[in-house]
């Protein structure tokens, strides 16, 4: 919006912008009209807004921030949705009208989400859409965050180091909020002189150290940390049963002692027509999903299934079931009882396990596995699958380490299928070193580059003799090849798909290796591959 409203950004494009956050149109109750709650966030007057709605739609750009907030309607509701401009619903009602196109059509709309709610977005949201992935700190950006934190040049140059030793670590880093948390942590060790980067392994262990790093430097005088753990969690969990991350002072302060006190939670002044409320909310939504789950792990069996099982019912919940998990790791229980008193109770893990068998999505059993970071565990999940087949989702690049760690511990898994477009050169990189483990592969590329970049991998002997390979890439028109090579590849590049079995000779071949006279399949073969690489690398 700086940049619209500076002329650097959309300048004749748009007349005006409007910015809704979603998780303060959760707080607006009754019914109303789309002028009415753009009143909240507004600075115009009620007549003023009225009359910008009315004029020019198409030079009107709606900023929806963080979606997956939102109190989502019911069904009902979202096959009603109003088309009349001035016409009063609930909140949520009518944004989903503005978002679906019911209303203002011809506006244009940004809005962002997470990405466990892109799903439901794009079924609500009026076409034409698009959506990009915002990947977060790069490598750069994470040196140039570090150094801007520090501001020392030798601590900065040690902290960063050790995060960079650590390719895990480092990709973690890409997420800004964890980025912050880490160098915390880091800084605190710094004063202690322990292990900088020991015991960072996972989402959940990096905030458990940065919790416990809060209590013990910057929680003197509040509640005891059991206590205090405790109405966190219970605050955390009401508001996210009712979908709130703004939440009421009187709520607040019936929960938790001193709140302004409070490290964890924010204070703020919520603006409402003619006068303002104070409100809370934990420092990131992350936390209050974080909290959630340490209540939850703290329960006895019975409480802890009940609260489990309700859960998982709720597609909102799914940070917390991941947290759930990490907080089953050994070190982490071992760490929050010796420091916190907080006790997990023993049949927790096999509830968890058990619930853990009966999923089908291979990507979330990944992505909780890799949470847990138990090699022993691992193993016992992934000993009943056979393959691991990621279909209906892009392969994010937390998930490449996730199918990192279980290929390393796991030699049961048989077929790998990575169905759906996202596997980039850089994704392969991460996943290369346990793709020899696998006798299927099945994947698409990104792009040509990319699925050369997966032959050459199999071609240079990185996987089994006997394994077998299916990579299928984009469609490319063969005109924009070079003309001597058109003959040679183009049928082979038209049908967009390579089938590569791997022989002894093959790999011999591959290597560079004296070879016996091969079959004539492979050899035909081998030389395709060599000038299909070739020929991407030309382009």
């Amino acid at each position: 919006m700086m940049d619209w409203a500076s002329g650097d950004l959309y300048k004749q494009q748009f007349d005006i912008v409007f910015h809704l956050k979603c998780k303060e149109i959760n707080r607006i109750y009754g019914e109303e009209s789309l002028e009415e709650i753009l009143s909240y966030s507004c600075s115009l007057k009620s007549d003023q807004i009225s009359q910008v709605l009315q004029e020019k739609p198409e030079k009107m750009l709606f900023i929806v921030d963080g979606f997956d907030e939102l109190r989502l309607p019911q069904d009902d509701h979202l096959k009603s949705l109003n088309t009349d401009l001035n016409e009063r619903a609930p909140p949520e009602v009518t944004l989903c009208a503005l978002l679906r196109g019911r209303i203002l059509p011809e506006s244009s709309l940004l809005v962002t989400t997470r990405s466990t709610a892109t799903d439901t977005l794009s079924k609500l949201l009026k076409w034409p859409q698009g959506f990009t992935e915002i990947m977060g700190f790069s490598s750069e950006g994470v040196q140039k965050y570090f150094q801007g934190f520090y501001r020392n040049e030798e601590s900065f140059r040690k902290a960063y180091e050790y995060v960079k030793a650590n390719e895990t670590l480092l990709a973690t880093c890409s997420i800004p909020v964890i980025c912050w948390i880490i160098c915390t942590v880091m800084r605190e060790r710094f004063s202690d002189g322990s292990d900088l980067t020991s015991g960072l392994e996972t989402t959940t262990s990096i905030y458990a150290d940065f919790v416990s790093t809060l209590l013990e430097h910057h929680c003197q005088g509040l509640s005891q940390p059991v206590p205090l753990l405790r109405s966190l969690g219970q605050l955390a969990e009401k508001g996210m049963l009712e979908q709130q991350v703004l939440l009421d002072e009187k709520m607040v302060y019936e929960t938790v002692a001193d709140p302004a006190g409070n490290p964890f939670l924010s204070k703020f002044l919520f603006k409402r027509r003619i006068h303002q409320e104070t409100m809370f909310s934990f420092m990131h939504l992350s936390f209050q999903e974080f909290f959630t789950a340490l209540y939850y792990v703290s329960l006895d069996e019975k409480e802890f299934e009940e609260k489990f099982t309700e859960v998982c019912l709720k597609g909102r919940f799914a940070a917390v079931v991941k947290f759930l998990f990490g907080l089953m790791n050994e070190d982490t229980q071992r760490t929050l009882k010796r420091k916190h008193g907080v006790c997990v109770h023993p049949n927790t893990q096999n509830i968890l396990k058990d619930w853990l068998y009966k999923q089908r999505d291979s990507l979330e059993i990944l992505r909780h596995l890799f949470e847990l970071h138990e090699e022993s565990f691992v193993k016992e999940v992934l000993n009943e699958k056979s393959d691991v087949s990621v279909q209906f989702r892009p392969l994010g690049r937390a998930d490449c380490w996730a199918l990192l760690y279980c290929g390393q511990c796991c030699q049961s898994i048989k077929q790998l299928r990575l169905l759906r477009w996202g596997l980039t050169s850089e994704k392969l990189v991460v996943i290369l070193p346990v793709l020899h483990k696998f006798e299927e592969l099945k994947m698409k590329a990104e792009s040509y580059s990319d699925m050369a970049a997966v032959i050459n991998a199999v071609l240079r002997g990185r996987t089994l003799r006997s394994q077998r390979v299916n990579i299928k890439g984009p469609l490319v028109n063969c005109k924009r090849f070079n003309p001597a090579l058109r003959e040679g590849i183009g049928r082979l590049i038209r049908r967009s798909s390579v089938n590569l079995s791997i022989s002894k000779e093959l790999s011999r071949l591959s290597a560079g290796s004296p070879s016996p006279t091969p079959p004539p399949g492979n050899w035909i073969h081998s030389i395709s591959m060599t000038m299909l690489t070739r020929a991407w690398e030309l382009m």
